[in-house]
C-alpha cells in the first residue's frame, strides 16, 4: 500500500465508478501488501482488538481494513474486509460516504536476509511443484553431502499425483513438506528439486501466519518455483534465492551452475557483482532497485492473485522463459503492460530464453519492441534461468543494474 501521503488507487477494470468509491489516502507504516498499521476504524462489528489494523484517516464513517502482518484467511477481525492488491472494495455495511479501499504497491516492511550456509548445517530438499526424477534427486543430494551439509528429504519429495502425473504428489501434502522444512528450526535451508508446474496450488495452502514465527532461511529454486520466491518476499518478507533446482540436469552436469550456487550459499560475499559472457546492453543506462521477479510465465499467471505483489514498482525485475513461442511471450509481455505491473519498474535484466521459438533473434526483437518503451535500463542474457553456468542471483535485495556493462551488482551479500 502507498505509504504517507501515497494514495490507494487501481480499481479492478470496468467498475462503475460512483461518488462513494473515491481513492483514499493511507497512513505511512511498515505494513508490506497490508494496510500500514496503525488504524481504529473497521467495519460495524470488528474487533477493535485485531492485529496491528490499518488506518485511512481521510475516510468518513467505517473502512475496510486487513490486520497488518497476517494473511486474510481467518486473520481478519470479525466483520472486517480483507483487502487485496489490486481489488477495490467497500463494505456492504459501510457508513454512507466511507470510500472503496484500492491495494496498490507500495513500501513493504523490511526484507530480511537468512543466515549463510556452513559445513553441517541441515538443509531440506522439497518437491513443491513437479516431481524430480529419483535417479537425479539421489546424485543431487551427494553433491549437497559433498558440500558438508546434512540432507533431510520431504516426506512427500518421492510422490507422484495418482491422477496428474506433472504435480509431485497431492497439494496438501507438497505444501505440508515445504512448511514443515521451513518451521523446523533445526533446517538451515530449503532447496527445490525441481520446478515443472503446481507452485500456485501449493502456496494457498500454506499457513503465513505461523511461517512468519519461524527464523529466515534461504529458498533456492527457479523457474515454476517463481510463485513461491513471490509469496515469500510479500507474505514473509525474506529475501530469497533465484537458483538450479538440484534435481536437474544442469545442477548435475554444468559444473559452474552448482558452484555459483555453493558460493552464494557459504559466501556470499564472493557473489556481488553478476554478469555473464553473454550478457549485452539492449536499453542503455543504469538504475537502482531491488531485485524481484524470475519465470515470465509465472508472473503473468499470478497477476492480481494472492501472495503476488501487485506492481513492479521501484524492481530491478529479472524476467527469463523456456519453450514458449514468441506469440506468446508477446501475449505475456502485453498483460503485464497492460495491467500497469511494469509502471515504475526501474530496470530489467533479461535472462535465458532457451527453446523459445522461432528463434532468439525474433525473441530479442520483441523483448526490446516490448520493453524499450518503459525508458528504463534493460540488459540482455544476463545468465540466470533454464541455461547453463546458471547464475544464483538474490531475490528481496537492493541492488544497481548498470545496461551500459551489462552487470547487475548487489549492494551486500544475499546471506548473512
Amino acid at each position: 500500500m502507498a505509504g504517507g501521503a501515497g494514495a490507494l488507487r487501481g480499481a479492478v477494470p470496468g467498475q462503475p465508478r460512483r461518488a462513494d468509491h473515491r481513492a483514499v489516502r493511507a497512513a505511512a507504516g511498515a505494513g508490506g501488501r497490508d494496510l500500514p498499521a496503525g488504524a481504529v476504524g473497521a467495519l460495524p462489528g470488528a474487533h477493535r482488538r485485531a492485529r496491528c489494523p490499518a488506518r485511512l484517516p481521510d475516510v468518513r464513517g467505517r473502512a475496510a481494513r486487513l490486520p497488518q502482518g497476517g494473511d486474510d484467511r481467518g486473520g481478519t477481525a470479525r466483520g472486517a474486509v480483507a483487502v487485496r492488491a489490486g481489488l477495490r472494495v467497500r463494505g456492504r455495511r459501510a457508513a454512507r460516504g466511507a470510500a472503496a479501499v484500492t491495494a496498490g504497491a507500495g513500501p513493504r516492511r523490511r526484507v530480511v536476509r537468512p543466515p549463510r550456509l556452513r559445513p553441517g548445517d541441515r538443509v531440506a530438499v522439497v518437491a513443491p511443484c513437479s516431481p524430480p526424477t529419483p535417479e537425479r534427486l539421489a546424485a543431487a543430494c551427494e553433491v549437497l553431502r559433498g558440500w558438508g551439509l546434512e540432507v533431510v528429504l520431504g516426506r512427500h519429495v518421492r510422490d507422484r499425483h495418482p491422477r496428474f502425473g506433472y504435480l509431485a504428489g497431492l497439494d496438501a501434502d507438497r505444501a505440508r513438506d515445504l512448511q514443515d522444512a521451513w518451521l523446523d528450526p533445526g533446517i538451515a535451508a530449503v532447496l527445490c528439486a525441481r520446478g515443472g508446474d503446481g507452485a500456485h496450488r501449493t502456496v494457498d495452502l500454506l499457513d503465513f501466519a505461523a511461517m512468519r514465527r519461524a527464523r529466515p532461511k534461504a529458498l533456492v529454486g527457479y523457474s515454476d518455483v517463481t510463485a513461491l520466491h513471490e509469496a515469500f518476499t510479500t507474505e514473509l518478507s525474506v529475501a530469497t534465492l533465484h537458483g538450479p533446482v538440484i534435481a536437474s540436469r544442469d545442477f548435475l552436469e554444468d559444473a559452474r551452475t552448482p558452484a555459483e550456487l555453493r558460493a552464494t550459499l557459504f559466501e556470499p560475499e564472493s557473489r556481488l557483482e553478476l554478469t555473464s559472457p553473454g550478457a549485452a546492453t539492449l536499453v542503455p543506462g543504469r538504475a537502482r532497485g531491488t531485485t524481484i521477479g524470475g519465470n515470465l510465465s509465472l508472473l503473468s499467471d499470478g497477476l492480481v492473485t494472492p501472495h503476488s505483489r501487485g506492481s513492479a514498482a521501484g524492481g530491478i525485475l529479472l524476467l527469463e522463459d523456456v519453450g514458449e513461442d514468441v506469440s506468446r511471450i508477446d501475449r505475456m509481455l502485453t498483460q503485464l503492460l497492460r495491467s500497469g505491473w511494469l509502471r515504475g519498474v526501474a530496470g530489467i535484466a533479461l535472462g535465458s530464453w532457451q527453446d523459445c521459438t522461432p528463434d532468439l533473434d525474433v525473441i530479442r526483437d520483441l523483448l526490446l519492441e516490448r520493453l524499450a518503451p518503459l525508458g528504463v535500463p534493460v540488459v540482455w542474457e544476463l545468465g540466470f534461468g533454464h541455461c547453463p553456468s546458471q547464475l544464483t542471483v538474490p531475490l528481496g535485495v537492493p541492488a544497481v543494474l548498470d545496461a551500459d556493462r551489462a552487470v547487475l551488482t548487489l549492494d551486500r551479500p544475499a546471506l548473512t
